[in-house]
């Protein structure tokens, strides 16, 4: 099932990754570190994903036209992300231009030159993709959820950050942040496709060796979940809510009772939430569950959106549904069910080369090895509803539970009482 899988720790720390997928006529790169927005300083906030959008602006030898030429001129594509705890940049070509992908992430990553010109135009851009987010009411509710439960600590800010961070940024704050956050123990550089592990390495290895090694990092600390109800007003046609609750780390050994948890209460259309909220009470178009997990605690949320007058029994009727998870145990049918469509969506995400490169990446960060699929889908096989009863009962916990409404609410005391209530 897992083809060959090669590993490769440079002197200063950096750790090279591939796996050797025959078959495929393409390569999916990517260079990781292990830093997000977790690690930033208040005054940093939107730092991480601000040299995410640098890092295409020009190196030493290419302008950022150069750049986005030199990857469509071999019909390839690159982009990059930024994560709570981690930044990626990456890129897929055809096996025969590998050396042009591995020379353009390379170059950009270590010879990036931050002009002040370059970040004065992508302080608007950064500002519109701020705006376009605050503007798209299903995705802003998931930030403002986030400080909500997590509250002041770094998780619970916007990874885009607060304009008045961004109007701060210049290239001194962000030659000064990359030289020492970005350090090589944390550096990860994984590739999945038609390739070969030793040519990778030599294609990519002296240059990264470059990077000397840090002597700190800031230290991530743990928060605990609040339980609160935060109103945000705003004129819209429907109230979007967001609840969280505990979760789990990405490395818990439960974590796989924690996939199937959220798939039977939220997460496809033969869900529990899905059935009770959409199919037979009509009270939303959209509903699902969701884990946001972390290295070293997480969070299970339920996203709705629905018409205010629909609001709190929508709200109830999950916590309902959570109850019932933490009460009665789940039949072996519907347990059936959750295993294989667990099972399925990892298999079919396994024949995607930007899945298998991405994973083979976070294996690696969090477990310092590769995990056959198979390991996982044994341990998915082996969740019993005892297991899946014994969690619920202590994640959901009412006095973790935060609520967080986006739109047109009239009463925030009548969302706290239900809170209460059900303590």
């Amino acid at each position: 099932m897992d083809q060959t899988i090669n590993k490769t720790t440079l002197n200063n720390g950096i750790r090279i990754l591939s796996k050797k997928i025959p078959h495929a006529r393409s390569v999916s790169m990517g260079v990781w570190v292990n830093v997000g927005a977790r690690d930033e300083t208040p005054s940093e906030n939107g730092l991480s994903h601000f040299i995410e959008h640098m890092i295409f602006k020009g190196t030493k030898k290419r302008s950022a036209l150069q750049i986005a030429k030199e990857f469509d001129s071999v019909g390839g594509n690159t982009n990059a992300f930024t994560t709570m705890e981690n930044t990626c940049y990456h890129a897929k070509v055809m096996d025969t231009h590998l050396e042009t992908m591995t020379d353009i992430l390379s170059d950009i990553f270590l010879y990036s030159t931050f002009e002040s010109k370059e970040v004065e135009k992508e302080r608007t851009v950064v500002f519109q993709e701020i705006g376009m987010t605050e503007d798209t009411p299903e995705e802003y509710i998931h930030i403002l959820s986030g400080n909500t439960y997590w509250g002041d600590n770094p998780l619970g800010r916007s990874i885009l950050g607060p304009r008045d961070n961004i109007l701060s940024f210049n290239s001194e704050t962000i030659r000064d942040f990359f030289s020492r956050l970005y350090q090589p123990e944390r550096i990860f550089i994984s590739a999945a496709g038609n390739i070969e592990h030793d040519h990778f390495v030599n294609l990519v290895g002296q240059q990264f060796e470059s990077i000397n090694a840090g002597n700190s990092f800031p230290v991530r600390i743990t928060p605990t979940g609040q339980s609160k109800v935060t109103i945000h007003s705003k004129d819209l046609e429907q109230i979007h809510i967001c609840m969280g609750t505990k979760g789990l780390s990405i490395t818990d050994p439960k974590r796989y009772a924690f996939s199937l948890i959220n798939t039977i209460l939220g997460g496809n259309m033969s869900s529990r939430l899905f059935q009770q909220i959409r199919e037979n009470r009509g009270l939303a178009y959209s509903v699902y569950s969701f884990i946001s997990s972390h290295v070293d605690t997480g969070m299970c949320g339920v996203y709705v959106g629905v018409d205010p007058k629909n609001a709190k029994e929508t709200i109830k009727v999950i916590l309902n549904e959570i109850l019932k998870l933490k009460k009665i145990p789940v039949d072996s049918t519907e347990l059936r069910s959750a295993k294989e469509y667990t099972k399925g969506n990892l298999m079919l995400a396994s024949e995607s080369i930007d899945n298998q490169m991405v994973r083979l990446a976070q294996n690696e960060i969090h477990f310092g090895r590769y995990i056959p699929l198979q390991e996982v889908v044994n341990k998915i096989e082996e969740v019993t509803a005892d297991d899946i009863i014994d969690l619920a009962s202590t994640l959901f916990d009412n006095d973790q539970l935060a609520i967080t409404l986006l739109g047109p609410v009239p009463d925030k005391k009548e969302y706290e009482d239900i809170l209460t209530v059900n303590r």
